[in-house]
């Protein structure tokens, strides 16, 4: 299936574009995001972690030293950042991937770093720049399968 296109013009309108993907994320969805420094990662991010209940957008910041954020929403949101990790397949398992898919939506910034180590089923969202503010999100959702059992939708408010 080829992967659904989305332009935007703003950083508003990427937050938006967020807050859309959010309502389709449940508990053990891993969402890889590639592109280039300032492509907007962290912004969808942003967008995202709002859409699924975070109170307060300021909150959303690229964990690039620390590797890891949890958000709390309706449900954890575990944003990750792979692009200072050495070794992603050890400290991936480290930092608990399991058990963050275990119990909420991971968000993996410069996710093509790992791409070997993170879930087979998951999300990938290319970012291009195709302006000083524009972008164009490629958005692959998951193959279709069986899904683990227990999920819960992200969308129910």
């Amino acid at each position: 299936m080829p992967p659904e296109k989305y332009r935007t013009s703003s950083l508003a309108g990427t937050l938006r574009l967020g807050r859309k993907l959010a309502a389709r994320l449940a508990i053990g969805d891993c969402v890889g995001l590639v592109g280039a420094l300032g492509a907007g990662k962290t912004a969808l991010v942003r967008g995202i972690a709002s859409g699924l209940g975070l109170a307060d957008q300021r909150m959303v910041s690229s964990p690039t030293f620390v590797l890891v954020q949890e958000y709390p929403g309706r449900m954890p949101v575990f944003h990750l950042d792979l692009y200072r990790m050495s070794y992603p397949r050890a400290e991936l398992a480290d930092l608990g991937l399991d058990e963050m898919l275990g119990q909420g939506i991971v968000l993996v910034e410069w996710a093509d770093r790992a791409a070997d180590v993170l879930p087979n089923r998951r999300w990938r969202i290319d970012i291009e720049i195709t302006g000083r503010k524009s972008r164009t999100f490629s958005v692959q959702p998951p193959q279709s399968g069986p899904k683990p059992a227990g999920r819960k939708r992200a969308n129910r408010i």
